[in-house]
């Protein structure tokens, strides 16, 4: 195999920090290579590296045989890499072939040949065998559109190395299924993929070969076919982990909470029930209902009909606040927007919830404050040098985590995780799992949201599976399968 990206002892340090120390590795010609590691392995800041976007401090880059000890975005893009980031790049008040020729000449020096550059961007998509309407407005587009578009521009300017970073992680099944089919056209034109992701499975089913990245450090590289998912989790983490699902021992009990008929933001006719010590798995394609069921239950969003159960007692739920009285807790989809505070430190996240409860006559009583942040904040264990840092220096995985404490000092007792570990790494997915765990052995219900098959499988005690806003069944332990939950999620 022709190497087309080499690294030769790249480094680069932040204010004293290594983020990348010494990385040598290489990249084929036409294959799907997979960048693994856990957050702040260092990926990102290769990634950066390679594009451009941040000068390295030492090594060098062989690009097709042509080596750079500096790099600039402008020289990156002649090189041929491109590079589609988790947040697109793309103009949403321009139109789709707009988007994918942004900066380059189509038409004369001074007059843009508007048709001929429509015409371009059709020939693109059949190219990759894709269908788009290339007069369309970004914003108008679904995100596995608007990240057909990140490809084709990527395409345009006849990229040879494409990064694709956690390309998948807002995607639907089918959705990440045909993104797949675009990938292995690309890589029977030649180019390389560098493929940045979580999910293992994928990484299983798309790529030829894995490398392994861990504190900045390079660890290793392997065919897929030579390496166990077991082997790869260890390597990633530097220590044995059990399997990716750990066993618990809960004992469940009486229904904590119970709906039925409920009706709200799109979902119609929802009966369901979880139980104490119980962890009740929601399945279901993106869009089915799920995550607007969880806002109805939280009281984010207004329920149009039915009744919901406490502890056997129907209660009525306007608020988040309220939920949050009732022992109800929320675990958002989208933490950095729904659920926590970016700018702010971890202590003022944590007790945001619980500052009316510890006050006295509108006085803050801060020593409480305190002891409760602190107790949270060691269960969870939050890696952070102190409660004073801000939430978005930490890592996916710790944002999390921030997010969980928050909810657990507010005492809830009926928690709902919608895509509990959606982004983090494999090692914070274990400590998630394992909290997950120790609430239902302590008796808490838990509602467990996850587009993660091997998550819903593995976590969950049932599984309720949503169709088109309401409920296609359920399934008991025994009845667990990929194809069942598949079949139930497609309305089969």
């Amino acid at each position: 195999m022709k190497t087309i990206l080499e690294l030769k002892g790249l480094s680069k340090f932040y204010h004293g920090v290594i983020a990348l120390d010494k990385v040598s590795c290489s990249f084929g010609e036409g294959e799907i290579h997979a960048l693994i590691g856990e957050n702040g392995a260092g990926k990102s800041t290769l990634i950066k590296s390679v594009s451009g976007a941040i000068q390295f401090d030492e090594g060098s880059i062989v690009i097709n045989g042509k080596e750079f000890t500096s790099m600039t975005p402008d020289q990156a893009l002649d090189a041929g890499v491109a590079v589609i980031y988790q947040e697109f790049c793309l103009v949403p008040s321009m139109n789709v072939a707009e988007n994918i020729f942004i900066g380059q000449q189509v038409g004369s020096k001074y007059l843009a040949d508007i048709p001929q550059m429509h015409q371009k961007a059709q020939e693109i998509f059949e190219k990759l065998g894709a269908k788009i309407d290339t007069h369309a407005m970004v914003n108008t587009l679904s995100t596995a559109q608007q990240q057909l578009v990140e490809i084709a521009k990527a395409v345009s300017r006849n990229a040879k190395v494409l990064f694709m970073d956690e390309p998948s992680a807002t995607l639907a099944m089918q959705e990440v299924q045909a993104m797949f089919g675009i990938m292995r056209t690309l890589k029977e034109q030649g180019v390389t993929i560098i493929y940045v992701s979580h999910r293992l499975d994928e990484i299983f089913e798309i790529c030829d070969r894995v490398t392994v990245m861990r504190d900045g450090k390079y660890v290793s590289t392997s065919d897929i076919k030579d390496i166990t998912r077991q082997q790869l989790i260890n390597a990633m983490v530097g220590r044995q982990l059990d399997s990716a699902c750990p066993p618990r021992n809960a004992k469940i009990g009486d229904v904590a909470l119970e709906v039925k008929d409920l009706m709200g933001n799109g979902d119609y006719n929802i009966d369901l029930a979880v139980h104490h010590g119980e962890v009740l798995g929601i399945a279901g394609l993106v869009g089915s209902g799920r995550s607007e069921f969880a806002k109805v239950l939280y009281g984010a969003v207004p329920k149009d009909g039915g009744h919901i159960y406490v502890e056997g007692k129907e209660v009525e739920i306007n608020s988040p606040s309220q939920a949050i009285e009732l022992g109800i807790g929320l675990i958002p989809e989208d933490r950095k927007t729904e659920g926590i505070l970016l700018e702010y430190p971890i202590d003022w996240n944590i007790s945001l919830m619980i500052l009316k409860k510890l006050s006295n006559h509108m006085v803050i009583n801060m020593q409480a404050v305190k002891e409760t942040v602190e107790k949270y904040f060691k269960r969870m264990r939050i890696k952070a040098p102190s409660t004073q840092n801000l939430v978005k220096s930490l890592s996916g995985g710790n944002q999390q985590k921030v997010v969980v404490a928050k909810t657990l000092a507010a005492e809830t007792k009926i928690i709902i995780f919608d895509e509990p570990t959606r982004g983090i790494d494999v090692g914070a997915k274990q400590e998630i799992y394992q909290l997950m765990n120790e609430l239902v052995e302590e008796g808490n219900a838990i509602i467990m949201i996850s587009s993660d098959m091997e998550e819903v499988l593995g976590m969950s005690d049932r599984i309720v599976v949503f169709h088109e806003g309401t409920v296609a069944g359920e399934l008991e332990k025994k009845d667990f399968s990929q194809a069942n939950v598949m079949s139930l999620a497609s309305g089969l």
